[in-house]
């Protein structure tokens, strides 16, 4: 093909600017379409996993946050801790997250176009945007939770199960824990991330269709720590967090990070797997087979794909919802051994 480019990412996000810092290194003349100015805040848990961390820093970045030691179960008196065996995390602010990202791709020449795509053309030898000019041997498809090119291109699959949502806010207080503290509560899990010395980022998954504050007072010990007053930025949303995608790979289009589908956001790996997904992508385009891609992401996923709707399938039952905790707590080298299968 002639007059294209080789790679079109829509979406700047961090697993399309993940993918445009891995394009670029393998010589694939790449450009970002994406409307939003930079930094893009989202609504989440802001907890890097170790698996992460080691993906950034493949990428050369080094993003600011707050080092996290493991991961901490709490319900009421009970909690149960784990350990990173091999490295920590870091609870880091989305915004610094994107920024870092963001500035990669500019400074490896990957052009970022004011632009909104949701629509594609595909041929024999490269994808179209109608309307832009813009053409490419390859489309990947990064734009978000409810990606509106998977849905033009007809891949999105029905979701079962009950809906859930994620609402975030913070708060300027000091953590108290060198762990990502997950509250369980009746009906949500309350995520708490240290950002920084006098910052902390509580993130609530739930079913329930109510304000942040009213959620968070039914953890009456957690919101004890965090008074209204000491809140410094707004509440956000996302959801249905749940989405399917039929595949990963539709013709000349390639789908990555939210965008080829999500479970849920229990385990805190949506970073990971977004920038896990970005690598496979790219290897395989630079090796000439992105009929490999949709293995090679399941495969990569599978663990945590697994793990994920388990853990997520007991939360909605009644009867078992109550005693995820205390079977952690009686079981620590295996809740150990689960969270850094994940991490």
């Amino acid at each position: 093909m002639s007059g294209g480019h080789d790679l079109v990412i829509v979406g700047g996000g961090p697993a399309g600017l993940a993918t445009a810092l891995h394009a670029a290194r393998a010589g694939l003349d790449t450009v970002i379409a994406e409307p939003r100015r930079a930094p893009v805040d989202k609504a989440c848990g802001e907890g890097l996993m170790p698996g992460a961390v080691r993906a950034l820093a493949r990428l050369g970045l080094d993003v600011p946050g707050h080092p996290i030691t493991g991961i901490r179960y709490v319900q009421g008196l009970r909690q149960v801790q784990a350990v990173f065996r091999h490295g920590p995390g870091l609870g880091a602010r989305r915004t610094d997250l994107h920024n870092a990202l963001h500035q990669a791709v500019l400074d490896a020449g990957v052009p970022v176009l004011r632009m909104r795509v949701e629509d594609v053309r595909q041929d024999a030898t490269g994808v179209s945007i109608p309307g832009t000019g813009l053409r490419a041997r390859w489309l990947v498809a990064a734009d978000g939770l409810h990606s509106p090119m998977r849905r033009s291109l007809g891949l999105q699959a029905q979701s079962r199960g009950v809906p859930r949502y994620g609402l975030r806010r913070h708060y300027a207080v000091p953590p108290w824990s060198p762990y990502v503290e997950v509250h369980w509560g009746q009906h949500a899990e309350a995520y708490v991330t240290p950002l920084g010395p006098e910052l902390v980022g509580v993130a609530l998954l739930t079913a329930q269709r109510a304000p942040f504050t009213t959620q968070l007072e039914s953890f009456r010990a957690l919101a004890a720590r965090l008074p209204p007053e000491k809140a410094v930025t707004a509440v956000r949303g996302a959801g249905p967090l749940r989405q399917k995608a039929r595949t990963r790979a539709h013709g000349r289009v390639l789908l990555v990070g939210d965008a080829a589908g999500y479970i849920d956001a229990l385990t805190g790996e949506g970073l990971s797997l977004a920038l896990t997904g970005a690598e496979a992508l790219v290897a395989n385009l630079r090796r000439s087979t992105p009929s490999r891609y949709e293995t090679d992401w399941s495969r990569a996923t599978r663990r945590h794909r697994l793990l994920t709707e388990l853990l997520v399938g007991a939360r909605q039952r009644p009867a078992l919802a109550p005693r995820i905790v205390p079977a952690a707590a009686c079981l620590p080298r295996l809740f150990t051994a689960v969270v850094n299968a994940l991490a």
